[in-house]
């Protein structure tokens, strides 16, 4: 039997193929497959064809220490003649990532994809498998650079993220479940995504394209075939898709990616204030008619608040002409703006409105050698805690870097890890670790907190 379509579909067919075959017009290429039953159908094939071969498989080996309350005692495996090397495990795991510069062989992917890998070897669409160099990771936004030698490599240029639209139609590509490169289509379902549990910097497009374990570190591209952001993670109570995932925004990749490469890590700038959330009652507290920006609870003398001339009180309503709606969101623009940058605000002081400016500058934070504390913590850096930790809450000390292969990464810790207590005490300052100093138990127990769960690392 012949198919037969309404006027209505048939106007809605060609309508999305006007649209589609503009936008996949790309030189030298056909935008559109043949027609069927007349009418040409849209396809995204034209595009990917440009897209996929820029997307890789990561694949990663970590060796973990196994650690055991029996064989970590040198007095039992000297009583056994069991060998002093410590036991460990291998753990491997699955990922994506996207080439970003072709000459230089530059890929991003995720941080929690290669951050604390001993062996990383990435895999192209062509089936050529490379080791790869890790440039560096920002455990706080959950980004992270790759980098490989070979030739006949091909990139994704990033788009500009800023222009996205909720409505407007993205892909994502990734190697979901160790299956070989799959793609996925769907729609930017919201923007500015945040407080989606963690400490770090959040600024996520949220999309209904299918995104699943194994497509982290792969790409969101427009219809144009441009990186609008790299996939990071999913909600779902099942563990698959539930039609919504997160992806980090090519604008902040960008930033990130530049100083990476240029650092190996990211500097980030303070300016130098406390705030909370104003809860109802707070509201009341200062005569506010709702609870609309965050109050000011600490200013830190000679910061650039300070000299801005913020005061405790103050309650920051507007941040660069966006309406500021809780702590997080002063947090990430904190954490996402180039040190330098000039943070404009609006403030209510006594019932009057007026306008503040201040300059986001480095925080110098005090740093402390895991050597001066133990032998067994050579190759770690801890540093105190940033203005924006504290602010949240968060109390230890950070984990700035960690040697691989040294006995800390062989046991488990890693960079982006907070110490929150060694054995039997609690830590909250470089000064609480540097009067531990000296101790040396026969086992180092480090109690450390890792995206917001707490486990030991013991060190023997």
């Amino acid at each position: 039997m012949p198919h037969h379509r309404s006027r209505a579909s048939r106007w809605l067919a060609a309508a999305f193929v006007a649209v589609l075959g503009g936008a996949l017009s790309l030189p030298g290429h056909a935008g559109i497959p043949p027609s069927v039953d007349g009418q040409p159908m849209p396809s995204l094939a034209p595009m990917l064809a440009h897209v996929t071969p820029a997307v890789v498989n990561i694949s990663t080996k970590t060796r973990v220490a196994v650690r055991d309350p029996y064989f970590s005692d040198p007095i039992f495996r000297q009583f056994f003649g069991l060998p002093n090397t410590p036991r460990e495990r291998v753990e491997q795991s699955l990922g994506s990532g996207v080439i970003v510069d072709a000459a230089k062989g530059y890929i991003i992917t995720n941080n929690h994809v290669v951050g604390g890998a001993d062996d990383i070897t990435v895999t192209l669409q062509d089936g050529r498998s490379f080791k790869g160099t890790l440039v560096g990771t920002d455990p706080a936004t959950d980004v992270a650079v790759v980098k490989i030698k070979a030739d006949h490599l091909q990139a994704l240029p990033l788009a500009d993220s800023s222009k996205l639209r909720v409505g407007d139609f993205v892909v994502a590509v990734g190697e979901p479940f160790g299956l070989s490169e799959t793609v996925t289509s769907g729609i930017v379902s919201a923007l500015g995504r945040s407080g989606l549990g963690g400490s770090g910097y959040q600024n996520f497009i949220q999309t209904d394209a299918s995104i699943n374990p194994g497509n982290s570190g792969g790409a969101l591209v427009n219809l144009r075939g441009e990186l609008v952001g790299i996939n990071s993670m999913i909600y779902s109570p099942s563990g698959a898709s539930a039609g919504i995932g997160f992806a980090i925004p090519s604008d902040l990749i960008g930033e990130v990616m530049r100083q990476l490469i240029a650092h190996g890590k990211v500097s980030r700038g303070t300016l130098g204030l406390q705030t909370q959330d104003i809860t109802p009652r707070i509201a009341r507290m200062l005569g506010l008619s709702n609870n609309n920006g965050v109050v000011v609870t600490n200013v830190v003398r000679g910061s650039s608040a300070d000299k801005a001339g913020l005061a405790v009180g103050d309650v920051i309503t507007t941040v660069d002409g966006k309406p500021l709606h809780d702590s997080q969101q002063l947090h990430n623009t904190e954490g996402l703006e180039p040190v330098g940058s000039v943070v404009n605000m609006t403030i209510r002081r006594n019932g009057a409105e007026r306008k503040m400016s201040a300059t986001l500058t480095p925080e110098k934070l005090a740093t402390l050698d895991g050597r001066a504390l133990d032998p067994r913590l050579a190759g770690v850096e801890f540093s105190e805690l940033g203005e924006n930790q504290r602010s949240q809450g968060v109390a230890g000390v950070a984990v700035v870097s960690v040697r691989a292969g040294s006995d800390a990464a062989q046991a488990g810790l890693a960079t982006g890890d907070i110490v929150v207590g060694v054995g039997n005490y609690r830590v909250t300052s470089v000064r609480d670790m540097q009067r531990l100093a000296g101790m040396q138990p026969r086992v180092l127990t480090l109690v450390v907190a890792s995206h917001g769960n707490l486990h030991y690392v013991q060190i023997p």
